[in-house]
């Protein structure tokens, strides 16, 4: 692995685990002293931060991209819809052979030893999920939700038992599939969404409220710190 891909690594898996704080100011010379790298690999590492969002120029240096919660909690609604709506079709139109291909995908996934594995193996079971509706709007509507949320998300995977409670909801939601009971499918797929949304935002509102708001939802005001 080169020095700028260790040094990318490093600075966001500090920025996802919120050890580098929303509104954190970045600069090269601070990556240099706080990761011992040299300026070219810290400049090209608050590059690829700035190209997966987050960080952010601000002026002439970096800050750590804030969190907005009024965001976190419109796109958690929105999957909502779109995933209650997308299991319904999945009972009227997945084959037993697509369903029981979702199941080994996630017995696949066991045990999800951290947090990187808990977000990937999260996102794709939920956009193969919804690609059982047999509706390609649906599908990228799913995936470009999982991406916003890609950096909230690692928090709510930070413990074992977290990471067995939504791998026990995925479970539920395709025995429902299979069972061909869409009243339950789609109610355990927005209950599942909408308490993981849930204690994230306590999470996210308990871990940053030493922090400035900008406003009542944006947690990280670049003027922070």
């Amino acid at each position: 692995m080169t020095q700028t891909a260790r040094l990318y690594a490093r600075v966001r898996e500090a920025i996802l685990s919120l050890e580098i704080t929303p509104g954190e100011r970045l600069s090269e010379r601070g990556l240099e002293a706080r990761f011992g790298a040299s300026r070219t690999p810290a400049h090209a590492a608050l590059m690829r931060l700035e190209a997966d969002g987050l960080a952010q120029r601000e002026g002439r240096g970096w800050i750590v991209s804030p969190i907005d919660i009024q965001e976190v909690e419109a796109v958690a609604e929105y999957r909502e819809v779109i995933e209650a709506a997308a299991v319904r079709l999945a009972v009227e139109r997945a084959s037993d052979a697509d369903l029981a291909g979702l199941q080994e995908l996630l017995e696949a996934a066991r045990p999800v030893r951290n947090e990187e594995e808990g977000v990937r193996s999260g996102s794709d079971f939920h956009v193969e999920l919804v690609a059982l509706a047999g509706n390609p709007f649906m599908v990228e509507a799913v995936r470009a939700s999982l991406v916003r949320l890609a950096r909230t998300r690692w928090l709510e995977v930070r413990t074992p038992q977290a990471r067995e409670a939504a791998w026990a909801d995925h479970r539920a939601i395709i025995q429902a599939i299979r069972a061909r009971d869409a009243d339950r499918a789609a109610k355990l797929a927005s209950e599942h969404i909408r308490s993981t949304n849930t204690r994230l935002i306590e999470r996210l509102t308990e871990q940053l409220r030493p922090l400035r708001f900008r406003g009542p939802s944006v947690i990280g005001d670049s003027d922070a710190g």
